[in-house]
């Protein structure tokens, strides 16, 4: 079934798509030219305050797939998403369900940092989020959570607050998607814990009736 989904996505976004990819040459692997057009983006002028570009990271077979907003400044520095405070926060979330961050995939909306840590712009969102919309694609995943307004907002399409995503099943493509907290509020927050829990819970749920 995730293969069906995966090649149906893929082939409706023009992606080319390969049999027994696990076989083929890097060079046909869909995963490199993606790494590369990311690497090389040009599209926002957050290219020209930025250390390095942040693609994702995790397992590429993954049934969880966790959206965050946008790379910070340890981030920036590593290459790696969710490597801060808030990436600490959300590997105890990730225990919690007892996952580790290897079997799961991790990315943000947005590849490079915004300078002071600022809301995406509209624009950088919108040049930004087809690479997003590509990995979901060829990880396809059981389920997608959304970390915070900005993932959200960008993944259905809406402008609706935080509180009015939160609490029931979104999808995208296809794809159930659960809106929860950003771990970064969570630590400025920590009474909203138990909410993300819940939010955590039936994402679970969700998984567990693939």
């Amino acid at each position: 079934m995730r293969d069906a989904r995966a090649r149906y996505i893929l082939t409706a976004m023009g992606i080319p798509l390969w049999q027994g990819r696990e076989s083929l040459p890097a060079a046909a692997d869909p995963w490199v030219p993606l790494a590369a057009r990311v690497q090389d983006c040009r599209l926002c002028v957050l290219h020209q305050t930025r250390t390095q570009t942040v693609l994702g990271t995790g397992s590429r077979e993954a049934r969880w797939f966790f959206v965050g907003e946008a790379p910070g400044a340890d981030e920036d520095r590593q290459g790696e998403p969710f490597v801060g405070r808030a990436g600490q926060l959300l590997d105890a979330m990730l225990r919690a369900l007892s996952l580790a961050r290897e079997e799961v995939y991790i990315a943000n909306v947005l590849k490079c940092r915004p300078p002071r840590n600022r809301d995406p712009e509209a624009a950088e969102v919108q040049q930004c989020l087809p690479y997003l919309e590509q990995q979901i694609a060829l990880v396809a995943p059981t389920v997608l959570v959304a970390l915070g307004r900005i993932a959200a907002q960008s993944l259905l399409g809406t402008t609706a607050p935080l509180g009015g995503l939160r609490g029931r099943v979104h999808h995208y493509q296809g794809i159930p998607l659960i809106v929860t907290y950003h771990p970064a509020y969570l630590l400025r927050s920590p009474a909203d814990k138990r909410h993300a829990w819940d939010d955590l819970k039936r994402a679970r749920a969700l998984v567990g009736h693939e």
